[in-house]
């Protein structure tokens, strides 16, 4: 069965995610972050592509990316895993495969979605059990997004921009956005979208894109589900939710 094309506009962000072959490590030493950080920087100021925030876990990484062409993303995750694998494979002495199958990602409604999925990126840690706060992992854009520290990959994002007038005042309203957990809701909404190549946004959002590219964005309504009292509860219950959460 022919692989749908992925969900792509110029200028709006997407949600990447790159795993390990079957889950395997990816990064092992410090200089194995380094060098992939170094990287992408790279490839991105070689294809156009933004940066806004990225995590690189042990054996899996996410970045929030805006391509500024259409095949800016692709070409910049194919140079970049060439790169990456070339280098790992010669460090380690091994050979094969190290990624587990294409990336996965998906379209950011990013006037509601932007900022909730920075936090669920820089939040990964952890999730995970690694670390007790944000600031205390090493290997993502916390460090510059919510504490002002020099970070040459990240491009901030209108979004984020508009959270204050000065680069301390962002930076403080950003961090405040740490003291709210996100739902489960929310985290299930983001990786259900990532994970199954579906665009993440409101309806309004959804439309829109359907209209511009004419595909499906989401999957289709089940109509039992969609009638039952508990389906109404569950959309009622992310539709304050959303609204909470564009609010901060």
């Amino acid at each position: 069965m022919a692989r749908l094309p992925r969900f792509v506009i110029p200028g709006q962000p997407q949600h990447v995610i790159v795993r390990g072959n079957n889950r395997s490590d990816i990064f092992r030493t410090d200089a194995d972050y380094q060098f992939y950080l170094e990287k992408l920087q790279l490839a991105c100021e070689k294809h156009d592509c933004k940066i806004h925030a990225y995590v690189l876990m042990t054996n899996h990484l996410h970045l929030l990316i805006t391509p500024q062409a259409e095949d800016g993303l692709g070409r910049l995750m194919q140079m970049l895993g060439r790169y990456y694998v070339q280098y790992y494979n010669h460090t380690y002495q091994r050979s094969g495969t190290l990624w587990e199958g294409r990336y996965k990602s998906t379209l950011i409604d990013s006037e509601a979605y932007l900022l909730t999925c920075m936090r669920y990126i820089e939040l990964n840690p952890v999730r995970a059990g690694m670390v007790a706060h944000p600031s205390e992992y090493p290997w993502s854009s916390y460090h510059c997004n919510a504490l002002g520290l020099s970070d040459d990959l990240v491009v901030p994002h209108i979004e984020f921009m508009r959270l204050g007038l000065t680069h301390e005042a962002r930076q403080a309203e950003y961090r405040q956005l740490f003291k709210h957990h996100l739902s489960e809701l929310s985290l299930n909404e983001i990786r259900d979208a990532t994970n199954k190549s579906w665009v993440l946004g409101s309806d309004r959002f959804k439309q829109r894109i359907y209209k511009k590219l004419g595909r499906q964005v989401e999957p289709s309504a089940r109509g039992g589900d969609r009638k039952s009292a508990q389906f109404h509860i569950e959309h009622d219950l992310v539709a304050f939710i959303k609204g909470q959460v564009e609010k901060m």
